[in-house]
Parts: structure tokens; C-alpha cells; sequence
């Protein structure tokens, strides 16, 4: 099984978005020490609580820190974009660190000024439409050299730098219908299993049984693949790791409450939640308080790859994107050690 690392850049409460940059290339460096597969970067914008606003800039610098690993995004928010741009970002990105540049891409849940507005002035506008599907379909002829149609506005046009190979493409997606969209597209999948946990099997599913290979010179190009990102708190002791999930509860009960603040410790969750729902592990299904949406894979480093390995028997995922939220960057960098340790990841030089 593949292990990757998805970072959302988050800011701890009492610390800033300049540290949270700094953690993610320190996270990074140990990621590539320790063998995991890749790295992905998110993008979100006017945001207190993560600090990822521009994830091709991130992807160079993480590059540039690590040896082999490959890096990624996931994901650039394409309906805000120009994927001739976007392409060629990620070419010159592919130039200088060949075999090692993923590009993902995603829709999100921008949907109100001004963010969307600042972003892209037309995409607030009712009658310029929402065409994802097409957008991803001319990022992927401008990527990977598959031209566009005869008469076609950008037949013939090739973006910069021209060279041999192309990024890794990957749609990232929460639901079944993006699951079927982007089968039928041919392109590999990354479902946000912490996102939408209720629908992954069917979602993964749909995905193998909806497979289009794309077709380029009467050649088919690539097969299924799929990527399940899940998050992972992992510690020493269960204890430990509940402590650990206690920020991120936090920091969902005040999302659902519409108080965006930055990642709190987990001092806080206990004194604002109380100890008992903060610090309770989850009992496990028809008990009582457990939790419906299994999104996070909690415990020591046995049980989290007991919870990882079911979960990927179950779904037949190709490889598994780890995230969390964790407060203390230390317990963040530690939490990834006990995962690579227990999995066996073979360390790079």
C-alpha cells in the first residue's frame, strides 16, 4: 500500500500563517526521510485557519527541500483559473524536477463574494458559467500534449516549456457524481474520505465500474486509480491520540457554528467541550456516541493501520493520502513517525 501526506498548512491558535508555511517544509522533510510516496499541498483563500493560499509556490519550495518524494497539489481550485496557465505552471514545474510534479485538481466549496470575486471577477458572474468538466478536459490536452480537435480555438498550440513527460494528473472529488465524471474522463481519482465518509465505498466503486481509459492516437492512455485521503491522529497511547482529536473537534464545532478561528490545543477543546467530549475515544458502532462519519483513523500506530488496512481491503484503493489538524506541531511531526514505523515505509538516503 502507498502512504501519502495531504497538509492543509494549518495555524495553530497563538501562532501565524508564516509558521504553519514553515512547519508544512518541515513536515515535508521528514515525509521524504521517512518514505512516504508524496506530499499535496492545499489551496485555500481568506482563510484564519489554514495558511496554503497558493500551492504551486509551496510545490517548488517543497521540491526544492526534498529528494524524492514527489509533490503535489491537492488541489488548485480550476473553475478560477486558466488551465493554459495552470498548465504551464506545472510544466515548468515537471522541467526542473522531472517525475516527481503531481498536479490535483478540484472544485471546493467557494461559492460566495467576495472570495470568488477577488478570485476570478467573471466567475461571480451568473452568464460566465461553471464548466469543470471542460475546463479539465483542455488542462489535460495542454498537460499532456493530446491536441486539441480541427477548428478547434487552440488546435496547435503548445504551452511552455516543452519537455519530455508531463505531471501526474488527479481530479479530487467527495461524491459519487464526481466519482462517474471523472471515470468517464479517464483520469486517476482522490476521493476526501474525511469529507464524505458516508458515500466512499459506492464513490470508489462507481469510479472502477464507470472507467473510460482515455484514448490518445487510437492508444488507450492509463488506468483507474484511486487515492483515499483520510485523516490520522496517531500517538503512542489511545489516550494520547483522542487528546490529540480533541483540537480538530473543536475546530468542527465551531465551523458548524460559523466561528472560523484557527486550530486550537487541546487545552481548549477540554475547556470548552468538557473533558468528557473532547477526550472520549469512539466506542465503535451501536453504541452510543459514536461517531456515523469514520474520517479519522485514531490510536496507537496498531490501530491506526488496522483501521487504514480495512478501510483499503474494503474500498481496493490504490494508495492512501493521510491529513490531520493537530495543534502541536511536534505531536504533528511525531503522529507521521509512529504511521511510517508501523506500515514498514522504507526510509530514502
Amino acid at each position: 500500500m502507498l502512504l501519502s501526506v495531504l497538509d492543509q498548512s494549518p495555524v495553530p491558535e497563538g501562532s501565524s500563517p508564516a509558521t504553519a508555511l514553515r512547519n508544512t517544509l518541515e513536515l515535508a522533510v521528514l515525509a521524504d526521510r521517512l518514505g512516504y510516496h508524496s506530499y499535496w499541498v492545499a489551496e485555500h483563500h481568506a482563510s484564519p485557519f489554514q495558511a496554503g493560499a497558493a500551492p504551486e509556490i509551496m510545490v517548488g519550495q517543497l521540491l526544492a527541500h526534498t529528494t524524492g518524494i514527489r509533490v503535489g497539489s491537492g488541489g488548485v481550485l480550476l473553475p478560477y483559473y486558466s488551465p493554459f496557465k495552470v498548465a504551464e505552471v506545472f510544466r515548468v514545474l515537471h522541467a526542473l524536477y522531472p517525475g516527481r510534479v503531481e498536479l490535483g485538481v478540484g472544485k471546493a466549496h467557494l461559492s460566495k463574494d467576495p472570495v470568488v470575486r477577488a478570485l476570478r471577477r467573471d466567475a461571480a458572474d451568473p452568464a460566465a458559467g461553471d464548466d469543470f468538466p471542460g475546463k479539465v478536459a483542455e488542462l489535460r490536452s495542454f498537460l499532456i500534449g493530446d491536441d486539441f480537435p480541427d477548428g478547434h480555438p487552440y488546435a496547435g498550440l503548445r504551452p511552455s516549456p516543452q519537455a519530455p513527460g508531463h505531471p501526474g494528473l488527479w481530479v479530487l472529488g467527495s461524491s459519487v457524481d464526481s466519482a462517474e465524471a471523472t471515470a468517464r474522463a479517464g483520469l486517476s481519482y482522490a476521493y476526501a474520505h474525511f469529507l464524505g465518509p458516508d458515500h466512499t465505498a459506492e464513490a470508489v466503486r462507481r469510479y472502477r465500474e464507470c472507467f473510460v481509459p482515455h484514448v490518445v492516437d487510437g492508444r488507450p492512455i492509463g488506468g483507474p486509480r484511486v487515492v483515499l485521503g483520510i485523516g490520522v491522529y496517531c500517538a503512542e497511547t489511545e489516550d494520547e491520540a483522542n487528546a490529540l482529536l480533541a483540537g480538530h473537534r473543536l475546530f468542527r464545532h465551531r465551523m458548524e457554528r460559523g466561528i472560523h478561528r484557527p486550530v486550537p490545543s487541546t487545552r481548549q477543546a477540554v475547556e470548552e467541550l468538557g473533558a468528557r467530549a473532547a477526550l472520549a475515544g469512539d466506542p465503535g458502532p451501536g453504541h452510543p456516541g459514536h461517531d456515523p462519519y469514520v474520517r479519522n483513523a485514531v490510536g496507537t500506530p496498531e490501530q491506526v493501520k488496522a483501521h487504514i488496512t480495512a478501510l483499503t481491503e474494503a474500498t481496493g484503493v490504490d494508495e492512501v493520502i493521510l491529513i490531520n489538524s493537530i495543534h502541536d506541531h511536534k505531536a504533528r511531526l511525531r503522529c507521521y513517525e509512529l504511521v511510517a514505523e508501523v506500515f514498514g515505509l522504507a526510509p530514502r538516503a
